[in-house]
């Protein structure tokens, strides 16, 4: 089986910090998988050179077999949410779709089906700069789906979700992965991880601490537990 998503051996460095150190790891079709760390752990670091938006100190980050700067259409083959400051908050969010889509030339009425899928539609019209922080965070998903991309790679989208919000996105990722598309998400929301996602990836001070399914990471207890114990160890 290939691996969609691979990191080899990923270094990435600022000045004399290491943020991420030589690592290694696969991500497979069809599967929602969770990145997951404490704060500072390299989460964010590696996200950011597997999309381009930081060159690695050493080792690679590919998607597809390549990096991300060499896709072809790159909006159709992967959907991103990092943070949702791309978006214009003078515009409404319908607007700040537009954008997107005619940079991709994506078709307006796909904008429909993406404010839809988000539960956003009654609000699409209202600028961004009122939108909640929820529903930012919904808006940066219709952005990253927006292409009908083949991977979602998403970091914390649940921040600004309340409980009914999270479920939803539960509902959400799930239903993306039964429709064959890959997800990698990042999140400290552990009870919830444990409840979405089929494989695990647990990094701790830039360097990862275990991989594999949800059962092989946990056994017979919890995410939470688990996820703990696997990074105090290296304390």
């Amino acid at each position: 089986m290939n691996a969609v998503i691979s990191f080899e051996s990923l270094t990435k460095k600022y000045g004399k910090h290491i943020a991420v150190e030589n690592f290694s790891a696969n991500i497979y079709a069809g599967k929602i998988t969770g990145f997951l760390g404490p704060n500072g752990a390299g989460k964010s670091s590696a996200l950011r050179c597997l999309v381009g938006l930081s060159a690695p100190t050493s080792g690679k980050a590919k998607i597809f077999g390549k990096p991300y700067r060499e896709l072809d259409h790159p909006l159709n083959r992967v959907g991103t949410v990092l943070d949702n400051r791309g978006f214009h908050p003078a515009l409404t969010g319908r607007q700040n779709l537009k954008i997107i889509a005619a940079s991709a030339d994506i078709q307006n009425s796909r904008i429909d089906q993406v404010l839809d899928l988000v539960e956003l539609t009654a609000s699409q019209n209202i600028r961004m700069k009122k939108y909640s922080l929820g529903m930012k965070q919904r808006l940066a998903l219709a952005g990253a789906i927006l292409g009908e991309p083949e991977i979602l790679i998403l970091d914390e989208p649940a921040n600004g979700l309340d409980p009914a919000g999270i479920a939803w996105l539960r509902k959400f990722l799930k239903e993306m992965a039964q429709s064959g598309k890959t997800i990698l998400v990042s999140s400290h929301q552990l009870a919830e991880m444990q409840n979405t996602v089929d494989q695990v990836l647990i990094i701790n001070k830039g360097k990862l601490t275990a991989q594999g399914t949800m059962a092989e990471v946990i056994g017979q207890d919890t995410l939470e537990n688990a996820f703990l114990k696997l990074t105090s160890e290296q304390q």
